[in-house]
């Protein structure tokens, strides 16, 4: 790459991709945040700041698509419980349209850049 590594290349995660990895975790079953902070992990964030995460459990939670409440523990403080709501169910399914349709464009990307590098001789 000329002027620089492919370190600083801006591509990743699609914006605001945490909001439906929440959604669906949470139509997985009811969870708190610290165990959605390690669950998230699985759907490809490899570092994930806590203070974001629970910045949009409560923007989620005032919105509407998702419930919390504040459930003792037997061992050590009260944590906040998510649950999704009916609402939130409903945004899950529109957003994995989305996402679905961003894969198969992403999907058709790859194909195209496979072919290309293969008839140039590129493959690395």
């Amino acid at each position: 790459m000329i002027g620089g590594s492919t370190d600083e290349v801006p591509v990743g995660l699609p914006r605001n991709y945490l909001r439906p990895c929440l959604l669906l975790l949470l139509a997985e079953g009811t969870s708190h945040g610290y165990e959605l902070l390690d669950q998230v992990s699985a759907l490809g964030y490899d570092r994930v700041d806590p203070g974001g995460l629970y910045r949009c459990l409560r923007a989620m939670d005032e919105e509407g698509l998702v419930h919390s409440r504040w459930e003792p523990s037997t061992s050590g403080p009260a944590r906040r419980t998510y649950e999704l709501t009916a609402e939130g169910r409903e945004w899950l399914h529109v957003v994995a349209g989305s996402l679905a349709e961003v894969a198969r464009s992403l999907s058709t990307y790859s194909r195209r850049y496979q072919a290309l590098a293969e008839q140039h001789d590129l493959v690395r």
